[in-house]
């Protein structure tokens, strides 16, 4: 593998709530090598997103706060720029693809202008190469007719095509590295597939890296070279992707494939569930936060489990009881 084109060190995320300093993310540490497809998975409320937005900036303000922690993108750490900095590299070096492209998207502007801005923003270009380069850009992500659909609002776009939108925003600077997030979550299932194919097809052609953010292991097993597995703030299990699913370790990362339908389910059976949930920030405990989930009581919930390497590349939160029961 090359050398990494994003580190992430002991990243620390709080917000300030009413009842105080609560933290979402809690010490997580990944890092995303040039050309690689990093999968985030995990559910509602992990952390996924919050960790996301942390690398970029865009945590909301002033309740978002990085307490601790590194963020090294091509050796630069981010945490430590300003703002007027940072808007160079997003959007230009670094690229998102936001969950919900009607909120991404201006309802107001037509959707050429939009991606036109990028060019203006970060190339300083004419307007006219702007235009130009815009509807290049809906050409590559396989629009239909890019120069009539340039002159069109967001709302007079499907999903699928909103979406490829955004996509085109992410890509229109050519960014070493694309974030992701949940890209497919509110589309069918054919259009996930030709959106999944085309941030491959892209990823191919660019040689960008991609950070993608899911709750779909069957997207994660498709598209991902390593998996970070994130539950309730933290990372309790990273991995392959071939690896992980080969040798799951934690009991959650047990639990989420389990729950995953097979083609030899008998038909009509009850698919089995992860109990519980996910708890709330203010409520986590210092120990295994797996363990308060599942209603267990004792040392495991006072002391955070530590972080071990138990076969190359395969890294899991050495909890008594969610890890032990597993040999290599």
């Amino acid at each position: 593998m090359s050398e990494p084109l994003l580190q992430v060190r002991e990243l620390i995320t709080a917000f300030d709530t009413e009842a105080g300093l609560v933290r979402a993310v809690d010490q997580v540490s990944f890092e995303v090598a040039k050309g690689q497809t990093l999968g985030i998975v995990g559910e509602s409320g992990c952390g996924k997103s919050v960790t996301a937005m942390s690398l970029i900036g865009l945590l909301p303000q002033p309740m978002g706060k990085i307490l601790q922690g590194e963020v090294l993108f091509k050796g630069r750490d981010l945490t430590r720029l300003k703002n007027s900095e940072m808007r160079k590299i997003r959007g230009n070096e670094i690229g998102v693809i936001f969950q919900e492209p009607m909120t991404a998207l201006n309802p107001v502007h037509r959707i050429g202008k939009q991606i036109a801005e990028c060019f203006l923003l970060h190339k300083k270009v004419s307007k006219k190469k702007a235009w130009e380069s815009a509807i290049e850009m809906l050409r590559l992500v396989k629009i239909p007719a890019p120069e009539l659909r340039a002159m069109d609002y967001p709302h007079q776009l499907s999903g699928g095509m909103r979406q490829r939108v955004v996509i085109a925003m992410a890509l229109a600077c050519r960014p070493d590295l694309v974030i992701a997030d949940e890209p497919t979550t509110a589309l069918d299932v054919t259009v996930q597939a030709q959106i999944l194919d085309l941030i491959k097809r892209l990823q191919g052609e660019m040689g960008m890296a991609v950070m993608l953010i899911t709750h779909d292991l069957g997207v994660i097993a498709e598209t991902c070279d390593e998996v970070v597995v994130m539950y309730a703030g933290r990372v309790v299990e990273r991995a392959p992707a071939a690896e992980l699913f080969a040798r799951p370790l934690h009991a959650y990362t047990r639990g989420l494939l389990a729950s995953i339908p097979r083609m030899d389910t008998p038909r009509k059976s009850i698919l089995p569930v992860i109990p519980g949930m996910v708890a709330a920030l203010r409520d986590f405990v210092p120990g295994c936060r797996f363990c308060q989930r599942m209603g267990r009581d004792g040392a495991t919930l006072r002391e955070r489990p530590p972080f071990i390497q138990v076969a190359p590349g395969h890294w899991v939160e050495a909890c008594p009881i969610c890890y032990a029961a597993t040999e290599l």
